[in-house]
């Protein structure tokens, strides 16, 4: 048994991971991962209780219920407010990018998505001999999300983010 007793201990194993296998063993990186995975396959089962179809493409489209980019960055800045104090610097820049991220969400790529269906619905209507209707895919309109969607989402990311905060603690 003496490899057992050569062997480091927990902290050490972690501490010492450096490079790409560092990011599997850091809380505040896990958690943002396991935030935006529970939200996108959360997608799948919102999409069926709402359209009654399973749609493959939910696990990694983007836009729909919950908002995965939200949950990912809220699970970031839970579990470093968990790991680093609600009074570090990296808790407070992760609130910024946070916020950035959900108005994003609600603001900008909401409007986008409603003005692809707009457009899509233009293209539509034209002559099929127009030069538009026929070089131009439909265009992707579900790219933002509502309030409710970006709130859900920040549930989703707080827990997430919580939990694995406390376990790499």
């Amino acid at each position: 048994m003496r490899w057992l007793e050569e062997a480091p201990d927990a902290e050490s194993l972690v501490t010492e991971h450096v490079g790409l296998m560092g990011v599997f063993f850091n809380g505040a990186f896990v958690a943002a991962f396991l935030g935006f995975f529970f939200a996108q396959a959360a997608k799948m089962f919102t999409h069926y209780y709402s359209e009654r179809k399973w749609e493959l493409e939910r696990l990694w489209g983007s836009g729909g219920m919950p908002s995965s980019h939200t949950s990912c960055v809220m699970g970031l800045t839970s579990a470093v407010g968990v790991l680093q104090g609600t009074s570090s610097s990296y808790f407070a820049m992760c609130v910024v990018f946070s916020l950035v991220v959900m108005y994003d969400a609600t603001g900008v790529r909401l409007h986008a998505g409603k003005q692809a269906s707009v457009l899509n619905m233009i293209i539509m209507e034209l002559p099929p001999d127009h030069p538009v209707a026929s070089n131009v895919e439909q265009l992707k309109d579900q790219l933002g999300h509502t309030p409710l969607q970006v709130a859900v989402g920040a549930v989703v990311g707080v827990v997430t983010g919580y939990i694995t905060g406390i376990l790499y603690r």
